[in-house]
């Protein structure tokens, strides 16, 4: 394709996946890189008209005072994530890129993210004031950049758990609460998405917080023309259950427990230590096992924070089942990787699809994405295989 000049906005701009995500696609637009990795580099893609990585201009907010250089340099020497030459030959786009983050929103991200938050940030705004700073930080960077359209991403720190009953249905009910902060129940993550969206901008919530779920937003985004998907990138070990729960399931093998222990050092698993912050994600990690089974085997979640380990993370998961005869038998597995480098292609991923989908003229939620997420808005089937195939008939229908 031709120079698009696409805008990409993340939010968290600076922690460890927004931070490998840049530092991915600099590497990737100076030819440093291959494209191990990225779902959308696969050949049944290849004749999809996606954008180029030099077509993206990025940009974003952050609420910690530190330097994309600095962030990148701990993932090399603390994490031993990338390696240190690779920052050195991108500084200068990180550090371009630096200059265009922006002070970013606390409303309602609860205790422990509020900390980390530097003095710059507003204490005291309503939702419609932080939706309209922000906004405002959004569209000065489409128009200075001459962009055609802009994608704003949410990979901050986990919030903590949100009821969406408790959200009115419509946006015509939800609007004017925006005005009235001791009404107004929304999370930051959700204060972004209707930023973007009132702006026609796609949105992509790739946490676990509440972002753009509530059908309220959805109509926003609908109203708008604009599109969004989410939520919680499905990474490691929930990729696992999503490929093993289906071969249980379809060779009669009864689960009787499915037991998962996590523990990593980043400034996520930081967050997570808040049992509060940790409610929202075991909730996002643990649900999708009853809808492929069918039934509910006893399972347990645990998310600890290890603060030696860095950005790699590693999970183990212990699944006790019934076999023939009724003879109990198990299985055991081990995932350790880096949690940024899992991430951040699946962001690029989501953001060269999301592109695709705006020039095709998709509106809503984008459901073929769900192979992305851990809890895919609107998508009931949770297999891996299922949902990948839904992104490939997306993919010939479109190509």
């Amino acid at each position: 394709m031709t120079q698009a000049n696409i805008g990409i906005w993340l939010i968290g701009a600076k922690g460890g996946v927004a931070t490998t995500t840049i530092l991915g696609l600099a590497a990737l637009g100076k030819g440093l890189v291959d494209e191990v990795g990225l779902v959308s580099a696969l050949p049944q893609f290849a004749h999809l008209d996606l954008p180029d990585w030099n077509d993206f201009v990025v940009a974003g907010h952050e609420i910690r005072q530190t330097r994309l250089a600095d962030e990148a340099a701990q993932l090399a020497a603390n994490s031993r994530a990338v390696e240190p030459k690779l920052v050195e030959k991108c500084r200068k786009e990180l550090d371009a890129i630096d200059r265009r983050v922006r002070p970013g929103t606390i409303y309602k991200v609860g205790t422990t993210i509020g900390r980390l938050a530097g003095p710059d940030i507003p204490r005291r705004e309503s939702p419609r004031e932080a939706i309209r700073r922000v906004q405002e930080d959004m569209a000065r960077f489409v128009d200075s950049r001459r962009l055609q359209h802009l994608i704003v991403v949410n990979v901050a720190s986990t919030e903590p758990p949100m009821d969406p009953a408790s959200i009115p249905s419509s946006w015509a009910e939800l609007k004017p609460l925006l005005d009235r902060p001791r009404k107004c129940p929304l999370p930051a993550s959700s204060l972004y998405a209707m930023a973007a969206m009132e702006q026609g901008y796609s949105y992509i919530n790739f946490t676990p917080s509440l972002g753009s779920f509530p059908t309220a937003i959805d109509e926003l985004a609908r109203l708008r023309k604009t599109r969004h998907m989410g939520c919680d990138g499905k990474t490691g070990e929930t990729l696992m259950k999503s490929i093993l729960a289906p071969m249980f399931a379809q060779r009669n093998l009864q689960v009787m427990s499915w037991v998962g222990h996590n523990i990593f050092g980043n400034m996520d698993g930081k967050v997570l230590d808040d049992p509060l912050n940790k409610q929202t994600k075991v909730a996002s990690k643990d649900h999708l096992l009853r809808k492929i089974l069918g039934y509910r085997p006893q399972t347990h979640v645990s998310i600890e924070y290890i603060e030696s380990l860095g950005d790699w993370k590693t999970a183990w998961d212990h699944i006790h089942f019934a076999g023939f005869l009724g003879t109990p038998m198990t299985l055991q597995f081990i995932w350790q990787g880096c949690d940024s480098l899992l991430a951040a292609p699946l962001v690029l991923d989501l953001i060269r699809f999301t592109e695709l989908a705006r020039r095709r003229g998709q509106t809503g939620q984008l459901k073929f994405l769900a192979s992305f997420f851990k809890s895919p808005y609107g998508v009931e089937e949770q297999g891996f295989v299922d949902q990948f195939q839904m992104l490939q008939q997306w993919a010939n229908a479109t190509g």
